[in-house]
């Protein structure tokens, strides 16, 4: 009798969760209000694209046709191919093992005891970081965010995202121009001609061509009134804004070659590159931890593709079609 209640009741639960789910993948169910979690925070990034897609204006009427789907439809299907990705990156991370439920009930339960330890926390006067409280929304993205970076530090450490140095040098010769940029050194020569007052229209166009027909700033220099021709030395990676639009202007020219004219106010300005060199060895050892690192994300990326790709995604159309835009906006 005890055996035979036993069995009705798991029966029920059984029954319950089926009636609840609305998707499952590789076996693990996607609950109705998992989907209605998902579809109401993509609601904003889906409203602006049908606005600017299709230029509507006001509310939109998600039982409207936009294209040969409703919006609400729409939504709901961004909202189902994101739960297929996020769940088979939640499943690797279970694997790992860095969570220990992928289920939605999983995820609201580590949201309560996540900010009932922050609020244990500010009530003992200990410093919190971030946030003081979680929204689900916010909280998603946290864990998500957490999670994806703990997988790529586990599965490179050694395993199918291991990147070789080997790897990195080939990445770093390949682009060594982006590379190399904030390591290279440039000397050159900057002439300042002040624009005479009551210079015509014409002046800087009659400048240009002597600068051209110089074809070297210090030849000009002297025949300039008022210009002052000074020489320095610039290296790469300056984060100020002077050094980024000087970066700009050397960076495109080779040794020897003059650069168009710069405008100022009252002046013109022209630099010559007298030549560059670039640290090899200071650039690799500067960025082969950043290339290692893009290395690393770009296998993530294609690893999870490949995982969601030979996922078993089963999707029941009528609980999904039985979602309506109130159940959506509640």
């Amino acid at each position: 009798m005890v055996a035979a209640l036993a069995a009705l009741v798991l029966g029920g639960a059984a029954l319950a969760q089926r009636t609840d789910e609305v998707a499952s993948l590789d076996g693990h169910a996607v609950t109705r209000d998992e989907l209605l979690f998902h579809m109401r925070r993509l609601t904003p990034q889906v409203e602006n694209e049908l606005r600017n897609q299709y230029r509507l204006q006001g509310a939109i009427d998600w039982n409207a046709k936009t294209g040969d789907q409703t919006a609400l439809q729409r939504l709901a299907a961004r909202a189902l191919d994101e739960i297929r990705r996020d769940k088979t990156a939640l499943l690797l991370a279970q694997e790992q093992p860095l969570i220990g439920s992928v289920d939605h009930a999983g995820f609201l339960a580590e949201l309560a005891a996540e900010n009932e330890r922050r609020a244990d926390a500010i009530a003992r006067g200990q410093v919190v970081y971030g946030l003081a409280e979680f929204s689900p929304e916010e909280y998603y993205t946290h864990r998500l965010t957490g999670l994806t970076t703990g997988l790529k530090q586990r599965l490179s450490a050694n395993g199918p995202l291991r990147v070789g140095d080997a790897e990195v040098r080939r990445a770093f010769d390949a682009d060594r121009d982006s590379w190399s940029a904030n390591a290279t050194t440039y000397t050159y020569a900057k002439l300042v001609v002040p624009v005479p007052d009551g210079a015509s229209a014409g002046y800087p166009a009659r400048l240009q061509r002597r600068v051209a027909a110089a074809g070297r700033l210090a030849e000009l220099a002297d025949r300039e009134p008022g210009a002052r021709l000074t020489t320095a030395t610039q290296h790469g990676g300056g984060s100020a804004a002077h050094d980024q639009e000087l970066m700009a202007v050397l960076g495109k020219l080779a040794p020897g070659q003059v650069s168009g004219p710069v405008p100022g106010t009252g002046q013109i300005t022209y630099y010559q590159l007298n030549g560059k060199t670039v640290d090899e060895d200071a650039a690799f050892a500067e960025y082969s931890r950043r290339i290692r690192q893009s290395l690393i994300e770009e296998k993530f990326d294609q690893f999870l593709q490949r995982r969601v790709d030979s996922s078993v995604f089963k999707v029941d159309t009528a609980a999904v079609d039985a979602i309506n835009a109130e159940d959506v906006q509640q």
